[in-house]
């Protein structure tokens, strides 16, 4: 078989914004990091874009003998990374995975996403009623690593000719994501735009708005060394790295339809799986108190996303076999052949949010942990930068 991959670049907008008054000269500002798995780690960037390069690059399976990279699906980062450089220039700023908004002792916390290319897959299969969740899931779990507790959403739903059927399908998910996140579904837009996408296909984005105390914000700034990192397990792929999920695909000889090596599933039901929606869990962790950072493992996996939320000078040490790695990880390595490095920079490797927090507060949190509530230490806070792997 074959199949296209098609780049797929990550940034999310993000900092504090003052509000404009009639007197203010001052504008807005916000700060840019490019969540793409090769992107050098800046602190000062939050900002988050998702290309989506319908060129297409053909695999047959079997061809390839040496071991694929996010970088052999399309994706360009050095393109990406001079195109936050030339946005910083125009609206400096720092922020986290969320853009705050003062709001009287509040601030309003704002994160918008796609589900990338995951949308061709969706396509293929004809699976659409769980798309639309991980629309709502990208930005609701943004924005709740500042702590703040997602208050409504906006969606997107734009295609060349409008299937009701299918859009209603998606916009299921969509009312079952904010379900599942406890907010409101507030309004959306339906694009028909005939000629500008192809037969049977669509493209989704989503805008979530929550809130916090200002004096309960989560931002990392009382992060030190020593403290504990808490892994809360992923349910997939989520919808990061799907260029490559798809190129991987390609060389496989394997069909949507086939058994996942080493699972019960189809390729197909694994590569679905709906991004797992983390704002009630998190919340209630951090209503008990000493959660001090929190990282949405997304575009970039563990080695960009958590030192997004470290104070200078800090690093993490991740156990490496601290967690249960998902059957879809161990085939989409070994099929590709893809390096560990890749695989951490590129997928969540079966963890989708961590948490640091103190020694102590960990104790706490994993002493009421299940099997049907996995939580892991997955590593702790060290001197120095970046993330090492033991």
């Amino acid at each position: 078989m074959t199949i296209g991959a098609c780049a797929d670049l990550s940034r999310c907008l993000g900092g504090v914004a003052a509000p404009l008054t009639p007197n203010s000269n001052r504008a807005a500002t916000f700060c840019h990091v490019l969540r793409t798995p090769n992107n050098a780690h800046t602190r000062a960037s939050t900002l988050s874009i998702s290309t989506h390069d319908q060129s297409k690059v053909v695999a047959a399976a079997g061809s390839s003998t040496q071991g694929l990279t996010y970088k052999d699906a399309g994706v360009d980062i050095d393109a990406g990374s001079e195109l936050v450089r030339r946005i910083a220039k125009m609206a400096p700023g720092i922020g986290g995975f969320g853009g705050l908004f003062p709001l009287g002792d509040s601030y309003l916390v704002a994160g918008t996403d796609g589900v990338g290319t995951k949308v061709m897959l969706a396509f293929e299969t004809g699976i659409h009623d769980t798309i639309g969740i991980d629309l709502v899931a990208m930005s609701v779990n943004d924005i709740v690593t500042s702590g703040a507790k997602p208050l409504f959403f906006l969606d997107y739903f734009a295609t060349g000719h409008l299937d009701v059927d299918v859009a209603e399908q998606v916009i299921k998910g969509i009312v079952e994501g904010c379900k599942q996140s406890d907010c409101a579904l507030l309004g959306g837009e339906t694009a028909e735009m005939p000629g500008l996408y192809k037969e049977g296909e669509y493209d989704l984005s989503g805008c979530a708005v929550g809130i916090v105390k200002k004096d309960s914000v989560i931002n990392g700034k009382n992060i030190t060394a020593g403290d504990v990192l808490i892994g809360l397990p992923s349910s997939g792929v989520h919808s990061n790295g799907f260029s490559l999920v798809r190129r991987v695909l390609a060389q496989s000889g394997l069909s949507l339809k086939d058994q996942l090596p080493g699972g019960n599933v189809t390729v197909a039901e694994a590569l679905m799986a709906p991004t797992f929606i983390y704002v009630k869990q998190v919340l209630d962790l951090v209503s008990k108190g000493g959660v001090k950072g929190i990282a949405h493992i997304t575009g970039g996996g563990f080695t960009d996303n958590i030192p997004r939320i470290f104070p200078e000078g800090l690093g993490a040490t991740i156990y490496k076999d601290s967690w249960d790695v998902l059957p879809v990880f161990k085939w989409l390595q070994e099929a590709g052949k893809i390096e560990d490095s890749e695989m951490r920079r590129t997928f969540n490797m079966g963890i989708g949010m961590v948490l640091v927090v103190s020694p102590d507060t960990a104790d706490r949190i994993l002493e009421n942990r299940s099997d049907t509530n996995k939580i892991y230490c997955i590593g702790e806070v060290t001197n120095g930068n970046g993330v090492s792997f033991s």
